[in-house]
């Protein structure tokens, strides 16, 4: 697999940052510590490069009925400016991807996908909105993503200069009071140094805070911007600090708490399938069905202590059970709280808020308590 960069890579290399490989894509794994990315996060703000997402269009006159059959989701149901969380089922009812779509237009969508699954979303899309008037368009690698989350998120977008919002005899105090306006899982067409931006009140922290779509190589100078008004309030943030945050926060990640051998329920997000909506969609025979009899759960694990538990390790009903009722999918020792905390899927009889159970963690068993999801929730 050829190496991706995002168009933001020299960026993060002048700060410093350390890398990983996600999906094919060099992505800043940290700047300086993931503590203290984590921590500026929840006190002010933190600034995030996600321009390895994928960005999919789909439009024309049947693009929404398109979507209702494609996704788990009613989306002729969201207003134009709205987004929603749904998933792409398979037949079988797994979870192939989950996704947040934009309603931007009367017959224009975009479908936001991870970075990982970008390809399969494309192809199953393309096949099923063949039967309908819509048209489906990869701009991934023509959409940069720049995410800016927390508490102090709203005034430094506000502050920073550039920004307007598009529209005749419209100015920068137009958009400082539409950006406080927006509305959570909502979205605004502006523009930033001339050229249109998308800005989105979304995110993956459990934070207030924004997304904003835009020309690649439009994403330096908005980078710069944001960097530059924000000073010590914003700090850049890589991909551990939003592993954490979004544990914290107790939403799924793909791979680990969702995929094709899952069903939405299992994961907490039978409310996502939209079972109650006119006619067929993929996914639905097998949704109604749910999953087997004494299928796994997933459930919060609160420890104390300092060791935590980590994707993969076994949990356990008792200190000397030989069999495991359950997994880790995510764990970590969580900076805003203090203790250890993970996700886990375990067996229903061991899934009540309060019941006691035991990670394995490298040979020793540690108490951990259920506790209903999420860990964190921002003061509002």
């Amino acid at each position: 697999m050829t190496e991706r960069f995002s168009p933001l890579h020299q960026t993060h290399v002048d700060s410093g940052a350390s890398f990983t490989d996600f999906a094919g894509w060099q992505m800043p794994v940290r700047y300086s510590s993931d503590l203290a990315e984590h921590h500026a996060v929840r006190s002010h703000a933190g600034i995030f490069d996600l321009s390895h997402m994928g960005e999919i269009l789909v439009i024309g006159p049947e693009a929404a009925e398109a979507l209702d059959y494609a996704l788990a989701g009613r989306l002729s149901a969201i207003e134009h400016g709205q987004a929603k969380y749904t998933l792409l089922l398979g037949r079988d009812g797994g979870v192939i991807d989950d996704l947040v779509v934009y309603r931007t237009g009367d017959d224009r969508f975009m479908v936001v996908a991870n970075a990982s699954n970008r390809e399969v979303v494309v192809e199953e899309l393309l096949q099923r909105t063949s039967p309908f008037d819509a048209e489906v368009e990869d701009e991934s690698d023509d959409i940069a993503l720049v995410a800016v989350q927390g508490p102090d998120a709203l005034e430094i977008l506000q502050q920073t200069p550039g920004f307007g919002v598009q529209g005749p005899g419209l100015d920068g105090d137009d958009f400082v009071s539409a950006v406080a306006g927006l509305k959570y899982y909502r979205s605004l067409p502006a523009e930033f140094e001339g050229g249109p931006v998308l800005i989105a009140r979304t995110g993956y922290t459990g934070e207030d805070g924004f997304e904003l779509y835009l020309a690649p190589e439009r994403a330096e100078a908005l980078w710069s911007a944001l960097r530059e008004t924000g000073g010590s309030r914003l700090v850049p943030a890589g991909l551990a600090s939003r592993d954490t945050l979004r544990l914290e926060a107790g939403m799924p990640l793909y791979g680990h708490e969702l995929g094709t051998d899952t069903f939405p329920a299992q994961a907490g997000l039978g409310r996502v399938v939209a079972l109650g909506k006119e006619g067929d969609f993929v996914g639905r025979e097998a949704s109604e069905r749910g999953p087997e009899e004494g299928a796994r759960v997933l459930v919060g694990l609160i420890a104390e202590g300092r060791r935590a538990g980590r994707a993969g390790y076994a949990v356990f009903a008792t200190t000397d059970a030989g069999e495991p009722v359950g997994e880790i999918t995510s764990g970590a020792l969580s900076p805003t709280l203090g203790h250890p905390i993970a996700m886990a899927y375990v067996a229903p009889d061991s899934a009540e808020p309060g019941t006691e159970l035991y990670i394995d963690v490298r040979g020793t068993r540690v108490a951990a308590s259920v506790t209903a999801l999420p860990f964190y929730k921002r003061r509002k």
